[in-house]
């Protein structure tokens, strides 16, 4: 897995095989990075379902005012925090939590983008899209771009993108 654009294009992390994850593949990434740029520069980002950190780490090297990276698996946040050193970036903060107690901890909090990329057996994608905008968790014009394989999405949160990359599904949702 390499970072796709920005200050640290090209460099290569971890985590590719990391046990119960599954990476975004670099054209979802790419793809998706180059809908939401005019939004990452200065953004307070939430990546919830982190893994390797991949999308939070895009963020930072695309100048992201501050990620929080969460990921309920140690060994994934262990491979974060490795990824996260071999950058020189300190603009972060790991969490280690469910993503339900993740979300509360950080209820108080306005994010620029949240990125949702769940396990797709988990089917929880609902449950956070109605928490995000019960709880005002996005600044105005905020973004929420979801992967998804299988669920009937809904959200109060206004689709402006929808795309289809094999099996795979990412939608984008905007605060208006």
């Amino acid at each position: 897995m390499k970072i796709i654009s920005g200050k640290y294009k090209g460099k290569v992390i971890k985590g590719y095989d990391l046990d119960g994850t599954r990476p975004t593949m670099d054209r979802v990434k790419e793809s998706v990075f180059a809908i939401i740029q005019d939004k990452v520069k200065d953004s307070i980002v939430l990546d919830l379902f982190s893994g390797s950190g991949n999308l939070g780490i895009e963020a930072l090297s695309n100048y992201s005012k501050y990620v929080y990276f969460n990921d309920y698996s140690k060994s994934s946040c262990k491979v974060i925090l490795d990824n996260l050193k071999s950058i020189n970036e300190d603009n972060y903060q790991v969490l280690n939590l469910d993503y339900l107690k993740c979300l509360d901890r950080l209820k108080d909090i306005k994010f620029d983008l949240i990125f949702l990329d769940p396990p797709y057996k988990l089917h929880v994608l609902n449950n956070i899209l109605e928490y995000i905008w019960k709880n005002d968790l996005l600044n105005i014009d905020g973004l929420v771009i979801v992967e998804y394989q299988d669920e009937d999405l809904k959200s109060n949160l206004t689709l402006i993108k929808e795309k289809k990359y094999g099996d795979k599904k990412v939608n984008i949702y905007r605060k208006d």
